[in-house]
């Protein structure tokens, strides 16, 4: 079973376009992450000032939180173009060759998932962070040879949901590490009536707080909700998100007033059926999604809001999960379910 898309952090091929007209384009549009925010400001004018580029930036957070947003803002606010790849893109060291050759004085490289990058692609980066220049292997064989090549002075830009996977080495060449949170309501509402107007839709008030209550603390997912209430508005109202057909869609979609989808219902079910913690496997079996589908979409929603906890045993429910598990309407176990 594949957990629901919408509700995944990750962009999805078939919205890139939207998610990029949704994006903010600087740091006036950007909402929440104030202190993150208001230190790149100090940072970034200090720089400039100086005429220097930005020292490298590492930003760590769940998906969809705003990290390859805050990367264009920053290569515009240097007044440079940003680059942008990510670790898995990055096969062989020739393929970041390539792009560190042809950046520009001040220009932004941003690579997303950056803790995926091959050992040996990390490796050239290290020489190009410090010193900028990179050491490229000329022939093969006994006349192989290696040359320095220069490079322009950029800031590179990294982005992580695994922060704990970057080697020591790695993370100390970065000269600024942010962490990303998740958002309040106040701030996804914001968000909602932002990307509203972008979309020439009308909402009302309590529906955009209805959506952003169910949006998991992620402004990729509020975009998303919004133009799949716009669908519905389109298809079902007048043209208009209002209360009732935010209501209608969001029950459609499988989502509750707590913001809870089917897979999150299994797995706090699951738990409390077992009474006992439950290992990453076993849970992913009980509720049949994979152990990624659960570690990275599932589980962070449930534990930064206070319904599950991770123990050196495993996943138990907090009271406040016992609570809800105690009056919740059971629900039909996929196939495999353990218990």
């Amino acid at each position: 079973m594949n957990h629901e898309p919408i509700l995944h952090g990750s962009a999805a091929d078939a919205d890139q376009g939207l998610d990029v007209a949704l994006r903010p384009r600087g740091f006036e549009e950007f909402i929440g992450q104030a202190n993150l925010v208001e230190n790149l400001r100090v940072f970034i004018s200090a720089a400039r000032a100086r005429e220097e580029p930005l020292d490298h930036v590492l930003l760590s957070g769940l998906p969809g939180l705003g990290k390859t947003s805050l990367a264009h803002i920053i290569a515009r606010e240097m007044q440079g173009s940003c680059r942008a790849t990510s670790g898995p893109a990055l096969v062989r060291p020739a393929d970041l060759a390539g792009i560190l050759t042809n950046l520009g004085a001040g220009d932004v490289l941003f690579i997303d998932e950056i803790h995926r990058l091959p050992p040996t692609v990390e490796e050239v980066l290290y020489s190009a962070m410090e010193d900028f220049e990179i050491d490229i292997l000329i022939d093969t064989g006994p006349s192989a040879r290696s040359v320095k090549v220069p490079l322009q002075r950029f800031t590179l830009v990294g982005a992580t949901t695994r922060e704990g996977q970057l080697s020591a080495a790695f993370r100390s060449r970065f000269g600024l590490s942010e962490k990303l949170r998740p958002y309040g309501s106040a701030d996804l509402a914001e968000i909602v009536r932002r990307s509203a107007e972008r979309l020439s839709v009308e909402i009302d008030e309590d529906a955009t707080h209805s959506i952003a209550s169910r949006a998991r603390g992620t402004p990729r997912v509020a975009n998303r909700l919004v133009k799949r209430m716009r669908d519905f508005a389109q298809v079902l109202g007048e043209g208009r998100i209002t209360t009732p057909v935010a209501a209608d869609g969001l029950a459609r979609l499988g989502l509750d007033t707590n913001g809870f989808d089917e897979s999150d219902r299994r797995l706090l079910l699951a738990l409390h059926r077992a009474g006992q913690p439950l290992g990453l496997k076993g849970l992913a079996v009980a509720i049949g999604e994979e152990e990624q589908t659960v570690e990275d979409v599932v589980e962070p929603f449930l534990l930064t809001q206070g319904w599950i906890l991770r123990t050196s045993r495993g996943r138990c429910l907090t009271e406040r999960g016992i609570g809800w598990a105690t009056t919740a309407e059971p629900v039909d176990p996929p196939s495999g379910q353990l218990f």
